[in-house]
């Protein structure tokens, strides 16, 4: 059975709160001495998302 895909829709502000406490999670994991792997593939696909426009 395939994995379900869910898509998020943000706007410039939600992206923003959205990386920015990813970048805490990855800053407390780091201080634990835990690693960062999956954070870091998080941080990456939020950044490298293409924008689409959506009508409301």
């Amino acid at each position: 059975m395939r994995k379900q895909k869910y898509y998020l829709y943000l706007n410039t502000e939600e992206t923003s709160v959205v990386l920015q406490s990813l970048v805490r999670l990855k800053n407390r994991l780091i201080q634990e001495g835990r690693y960062t792997d999956c954070v870091d593939e998080l941080i990456l696909k939020v950044t490298s998302a293409p924008v689409k426009r959506v009508k409301v």
